[in-house]
């Protein structure tokens, strides 16, 4: 299927065996060693799933999980040595789609990690479709394409651009754009909206002139 998977684990030796062993299987791991490691990954591309440990020292997996489902549905696992049922709940609520147990047998936790990345995929329909001003927007794929060509946006900008075209013909300020994209806890300067939509622009070439500049208000996409 060739996939693209985060692995995040702090224990080198595990990391390696995993992305060993994701690669043999014809997979693309990417590996990351913290949650901070991660969040920046996860930033700045799209993965088809996250494998995520739970018990790392500074930014845990439970906190990674919360600030990626502020602007992300990819796929999660935990990785867990901890089996409480409470645990595993707050993870559940946090968005986590399935967990695996330590020790755990690999074949198991691969047949697992493509299930989800299937039943993610199994709905790109007509229906799953936005369209405006020759962009279309598949959103159970998180497909971009700027008329018959594919663009590969960040995170941030599909989350951008998904918002516009949700509202369009509506002007959407800054401040509603960082809530949508950022989340409520971002403490930022707006002005970062400005930035990754000029490079949004950037990469829509001659399709982005459906996204307009209001002045003193923020953006509008028209369709």
């Amino acid at each position: 299927m060739n996939c693209k998977i985060l692995i995040v684990e702090d224990e080198e030796k595990l990391r390696e065996v995993l992305c060993d062993y994701f690669s043999s299987k014809g997979e693309t791991p990417f590996e990351a060693r913290d949650g901070l490691q991660a969040l920046e990954l996860l930033e700045e591309n799209e993965f088809d799933a996250v494998l995520l440990d739970i018990m790392m020292p500074g930014l845990d997996g439970l906190s990674v999980c919360r600030a990626v489902r502020k602007t992300n549905d990819v796929p999660i696992i935990f990785l867990t040595a901890l089996s409480d049922e409470e645990d595993k709940l707050l993870g559940y609520e946090l968005g986590a789609d399935d967990y695996v147990t330590k020790p755990f047998t690999m074949s198991v936790l691969y047949a697992k990690i493509m299930a989800l990345i299937k039943r993610s995929r199994r709905n790109v329909l007509a229906g799953d479709r936005i369209q405006a001003g020759g962009i279309t927007l598949e959103l159970s794929g998180r497909k971009v394409f700027a008329g018959k060509k594919e663009v590969f946006l960040t995170p941030k900008e599909y989350g951008l651009l998904c918002c516009l075209m949700q509202n369009k013909n509506i002007v959407m300020s800054r401040e509603q754009l960082l809530i949508k994209c950022w989340g409520y806890e971002y403490e930022g300067e707006s002005r970062v909206v400005d930035t990754h939509i000029k490079r949004l622009r950037e990469k829509l070439g001659e399709h982005a002139v459906c996204i307009k500049t209001v002045i003193k208000a923020g953006y509008r996409l028209e369709g």
